[in-house]
């Protein structure tokens, strides 16, 4: 009964490995992703914090999570910060080509230490045919054995662990950029985005935006079109 009560709904929970991505929607803040080891003695610490999706936890929460779960667990973190993404995509990556490579990576990572994990999940965000087709580089190995599930975070505690830790990333990087510009930066692609995006090039000029935006979000020539 007592192991019931520790999984909640986790539909495994054996030692395992996932992962989940942040940032993706957001024009002017960095793509993160992160992989997490659990191993099921773990689960109890998870519940301790309240661990489940992070869309669920407030950032307050996550903020005051994240340090002490960066603690007790084994997380692999990727970020890509937009100029890299920019380039990247300059050279004919996708958004989707990029969190593939990001996500194998930081699954190999955690892998490369605990190569006996039989459970991987990867929160699903492309057909998984399509997933290993992005997986084009000849030097990087490629973890295969993947378990995709849409909305994983709901089912697999590594990958709910996962998106908290990369939430926790992405706000710390947020609040970064903010100390060293001195600005609130708004999240999502809104138009408050782009009212934000003409004040910041007003100010700092296009060279040290380009640094912040993905160019090649609509909101990128908007901004450009109404200075």
């Amino acid at each position: 009964k007592a192991k019931e009560k520790v999984s909640g709904e986790w539909l495994c929970l054996e030692n395992q490995i996932g992962s989940d991505e942040v940032g993706v929607g957001d024009f002017l803040l960095p793509m993160i992703v992160c992989a997490a080891f659990v191993r099921e003695k773990d689960l109890k610490i998870l519940k301790e914090y309240g661990v489940t999706d992070s869309k669920k936890i407030s950032d307050t929460d996550i903020i005051k999570i994240g340090e002490a779960l960066s603690k007790k667990f084994f997380i692999s973190k990727l970020t890509l910060p937009n100029e890299k993404y920019n380039e990247m995509i300059s050279k004919g990556e996708n958004l989707n080509s990029l969190k593939a490579k990001m996500h194998n990576r930081a699954l190999l990572n955690l892998y490369k230490q605990f190569p006996d994990t039989k459970n991987i999940f990867v929160d699903q965000f492309v057909k998984p045919e399509t997933y290993f087709k992005y997986l084009n580089d000849a030097k990087e190995p490629q973890i295969r054995n993947i378990t995709f599930r849409t909305k994983g975070e709901s089912y697999f505690p590594c990958v709910a662990l996962a998106s908290v830790m990369a939430r926790y990333s992405f706000l710390l990087e947020k609040q970064k950029l903010e100390t060293k510009y001195g600005v609130k930066i708004p999240f999502g692609a809104s138009s408050k985005v782009d009212e934000f995006a003409i004040k910041f090039i007003r100010k700092f000029g296009l060279q040290e935006f380009n640094k912040i935006a993905k160019k090649n979000f609509a909101n990128y020539s908007e901004a450009i079109s109404n200075l």
